[in-house]
C-alpha cells in the first residue's frame, strides 16, 4: 500500500490522468474513487473509541494506526459482553 500527500493542483492532474485513459479497468477505477474521496479538509473530525483501539493494539500486538485501517475496513464493534454459561445439569 502507498500512501502518499498531494496537493490540490497533484491531485487534480493525477484525476486526469487516470480518466485519459480508453480503459481505465478496475483497479484504476477504485483509485480515481479514492482520489475522490480524498478531501481531507472536506471531512469531519473523526470521533474513534480510542480505548478500544489501544486495547485491540495491545492485544495484537500491533500499532494503533493498523487498528484504526481495521476498523475502517469493517472490523466489528466491540463484542456484546455475555453473561457466563452455567454447567449443565445431568
Amino acid at each position: 500500500m502507498w500512501c502518499v500527500k498531494l496537493s490540490d493542483s497533484q491531485r487534480d492532474a493525477l484525476r486526469a490522468a487516470i480518466k485519459d485513459q480508453e480503459e481505465p479497468g478496475q483497479v484504476l477505477t477504485a483509485a480515481l474513487e479514492a482520489l475522490d474521496l480524498a478531501r481531507w479538509d472536506e471531512l469531519p473530525d473523526a470521533s474513534l473509541p480510542w480505548d478500544r483501539v489501544a486495547e485491540l493494539a495491545d492485544r495484537q500486538g500491533i500499532g494503533e494506526a493498523d487498528v484504526v485501517w481495521d476498523l475502517a475496513a469493517g472490523l466489528p464493534p466491540a463484542p456484546r459482553k455475555r453473561s457466563p454459561r452455567r454447567a449443565a445439569r445431568s
